[in-house]
């Protein structure tokens, strides 16, 4: 074999190749948080027109409304207990979660106490049948979630029996919808510090001051131009707004992390579960309530 001596001819430079590309690139309108945003924004509007619209019409529609979200919510978070091995008695649980919030409205506090007793009473008998492997987790789930679900939301009954309860109930609803969308908006664009690592990870302390801000000017607003409060009112009920949705938020998602799930359902898109749009809400409803039924006592 013949070889060479100038040795191999020199081979032209090649242009450097391109590693080729491991991730997909998230569409467009996905959000920082994972969400499909103007679905979200989409599924939000609906939910706030239907509101709006049950709110200001009849009140018996929109009391109907927050008894259907709250039945589904019900049915949400036992799916998620039960992958636990946590049964809720839901049928004792929804029936005097309904009976609590009816007596709320039509009737008074004592007699929504005395629904609210009589279910935790039921509550224990109904799970004697299943044995007592798991009773204490059974029945004290299904109190929790007694508790947790229509009797919180019952603070919404108690606000809009009043004379003037639209306008209550929806200061109460703006002040919430206002701290989670300035939290959102200021936390995909100036989030930097999480809150919460370990708990919700993609919360963060500027999207806090974000939904303060939004609160306490909403709450400056509402109270002086819907009902007849002060500015300092206001203050303070957006100031107390911030903290009961910011606990609510972190609440279910202490729940989730427990329960090693992402949401607690699929059924609303771009948002997850009904729960997930009604956890800040359920706590937000009795401190809001509270403050005014101090600041504007109901005559």
């Amino acid at each position: 074999m013949d070889i060479d001596p100038a040795g191999p001819a020199p081979q032209a430079p090649q242009p450097p190749v391109e590693p080729e590309a491991t991730t997909q690139q998230a569409p467009a309108t996905t959000s920082r948080t994972g969400r499909n945003l103007p679905l979200a924004i989409g599924v939000g509007a609906g939910m706030g027109g239907l509101v709006f619209l049950t709110l200001l019409t009849v009140k018996a529609t929109f009391l109907i409304y927050v008894g259907a979200a709250i039945a589904v919510a019900l049915t949400e978070l036992s799916s998620a207990l039960a992958k636990r091995g946590i049964n809720i008695p839901v049928i004792p649980v929804a029936a005097g979660g309904a009976a609590v919030m009816i007596c709320t409205y039509w009737l008074d506090s004592r007699a929504a106490l005395a629904a609210l007793a009589l279910t935790v009473v039921v509550i224990l008998a109904w799970r004697m049948p299943a044995g007592p492997a798991g009773y204490v987790k059974d029945v004290t789930a299904g109190v929790f979630a007694l508790i947790y679900l229509p009797f919180l939301a019952s603070f919404v009954f108690a606000m809009l029996s009043a004379p003037d309860g639209p306008r209550r109930v929806l200061t109460f609803i703006i002040l919430t919808v206002c701290s989670d969308i300035g939290g959102y908006f200021a936390g995909i664009t100036l989030g930097r510090h999480p809150m919460a690592p370990t708990i919700s990870p993609k919360k963060t302390w500027e999207g806090f001051a974000g939904s303060a801000a939004a609160c306490l000017l909403a709450g400056a607003l509402t109270l002086t131009l819907m009902l007849p409060g002060h500015i300092w009112q206001g203050l303070l009920a957006g100031a107390a707004a911030v903290l009961a949705a910011t606990l609510g938020d972190l609440a279910e998602s202490m729940i989730k992390r427990d329960l090693d799930i992402k949401d607690m359902g699929t059924l609303l898109p771009g948002h997850g579960g009904i729960l997930e749009r009604l956890d800040s809400l359920l706590v937000v409803a009795p401190v809001i309530w509270l403050l005014l039924y101090l600041f504007i006592p109901v005559r």
